[in-house]
């Protein structure tokens, strides 16, 4: 059985979502992994989840920062106008290959971010997430 049902992973490069569906399937971390390449199709999704089925809310999404049309930051702006009823069950990490400091220190500001992950997505990383942020 897997550690969580659904994985949101957003992320304009799509060599990167497949490699992060594969270790997140082959570490049997989540039954279900969704990829979207634009972050406002990944925002219509939750809407329409939230709205039609919110138990099926994602339980973790990966969020990359620098993605054109909308990027990361602009992404959490319109995900805290989701209900909190359904955002609180969810955890949000950035996974991004941005290394700037500021955007490490922003990431951290946003209370909807639980950490901030270099990429590539590791099944370190997916440890360190296991251990400190599933409560289960």
């Amino acid at each position: 059985m897997s550690t969580l049902r659904r994985v949101v992973l957003i992320d304009d490069d799509q060599v990167s979502n497949f490699v992060c569906e594969s270790i997140i399937k082959s570490e049997c971390f989540a039954d279900e992994v969704y990829s979207f390449e634009w972050a406002q199709d990944a925002l219509e999704y939750l809407y329409k989840t939230n709205e039609n089925d919110p138990d099926n809310f994602p339980d973790l999404i990966f969020l990359d920062i620098n993605m054109p049309g909308m990027d990361g930051w602009a992404f959490i702006q319109e995900y805290r106008k989701l209900p909190e009823e359904v955002t609180r069950k969810c955890c949000l990490f950035m996974l991004s290959s941005a290394v700037d400091r500021k955007d490490i220190i922003c990431a951290k500001s946003h209370h909807e971010v639980k950490d901030f992950f270099s990429k590539p997505l590791s099944p370190e990383i997916l440890a360190i997430i296991k251990e400190e942020f599933i409560v289960r």
